[in-house]
């Protein structure tokens, strides 16, 4: 069943019309609808397209945390073959938020590293809701560092609200974690693509995605906080989520046009929740392409290439 955001009710109604007129056709086969269906299956992939074409932040926040995204087991399955996931980060516990291991991505052997949320309840509250404890910061710096000592190129999919607050996060380190993390990547010798495949919350989705390239997804948000939190801390409310969204430039194309991002991968019409398959097979090629462009690179070219790109940070606003 289609879950439909606020904004989409116009959407939600004429396809629902369509799937009413679907199942008149199933229940009588003498009725030849075939027609009236194709207008209105037209007329929704229209208003699909131009409510897609304008979101908002808020908009583009709302759908970077649809439920039916795909997320980091998703890409996993498809585009990396022979997946051994690597537990622990040896000092306290495994953080299921922070999923990594080894595989092969279009034959070559890579470390995939990423946050994932979980599907179902039980499941999402076994990855905490993608939200990581230091611990899965430790154990992600100590497969970036695996895959710097095997020469192998590092994958890193974020998607996470922010990184756990807790106390007992706090209290094992959290900020120190994150700040290792970030410097782990930073002194990479190998390539790392960094993708932000939803939500990009604060420094627990900078402390993946340090990379020589960082991709966008189209309606991916990328924020040093959540619109709520903003709203809260500004205003003292949340009733401005709507003016923090846009006050941020959370969106991929602000990001973009920052210097941030790198490249914008586009999304099937609708959102990546609309098409999955086609989402993840676009993911695909544009991590090929930039993997092509770093592998010719060798470790001195690749530090100082994730360095001044990091340097030259948000000169393309001045």
């Amino acid at each position: 069943m289609q879950t439909y955001l606020d904004f989409e009710r116009p959407i939600a109604e004429l396809e629902g019309k369509i799937r009413e007129l679907q199942h008149l056709a199933d229940s009588d086969s003498s009725m030849d609808i075939s027609g009236e269906v194709a207008t209105l299956r037209d007329k929704a992939n229209q208003l699909l397209g131009q409510t897609y074409s304008k979101l908002t932040g808020w908009q583009k926040t709302q759908v970077a945390r649809h439920p039916d995204r795909p997320h980091f087991n998703d890409y996993v399955n498809v585009l990396i073959e022979g997946f051994t996931p690597l537990a622990g980060d040896r000092s306290f516990a495994d953080d299921k938020a922070v999923v990594g291991g080894l595989g092969r991505f279009r034959g070559r052997s890579v470390m995939v590293i990423g946050t994932e949320k979980g599907r179902g309840t039980q499941d999402r509250v076994d990855h905490n809701f993608g939200m990581a404890r230091p611990e899965g910061y430790r154990k992600a710096q100590r497969l970036m560092r695996l895959a710097d000592r095997f020469g192998l190129p590092v994958i890193s999919l974020v998607d996470t609200p922010a990184a756990y607050p807790g106390i007992g996060a706090e209290e094992r380190g959290q900020a120190e974690a994150i700040a290792r993390s970030i410097e782990t990547c930073l002194g990479l010798s190998v390539p790392m693509i960094a993708c932000i495949i939803g939500e990009g919350g604060s420094g627990g989705a900078v402390a993946l995605a340090v990379g020589n390239r960082v991709l966008m997804l189209e309606h991916a948000i990328y924020s040093v906080i959540p619109p709520e939190a903003c709203s809260s801390i500004l205003w003292r409310s949340t009733e401005k989520t709507v003016d923090a969204a846009e006050a941020l430039k959370l969106t991929a194309q602000d990001l973009h046009s920052l210097g941030v991002v790198d490249q914008i991968v586009s999304e099937p019409l609708g959102g990546a929740h609309r098409g999955a398959g086609d989402m993840i097979a676009s993911l695909g090629v544009a991590i090929a392409a930039a993997m092509d462009d770093l592998i010719a690179m060798d470790p001195d070219q690749l530090l100082e290439n994730r360095r001044q790109k990091f340097l030259e940070m948000g000169n393309a606003s001045l």
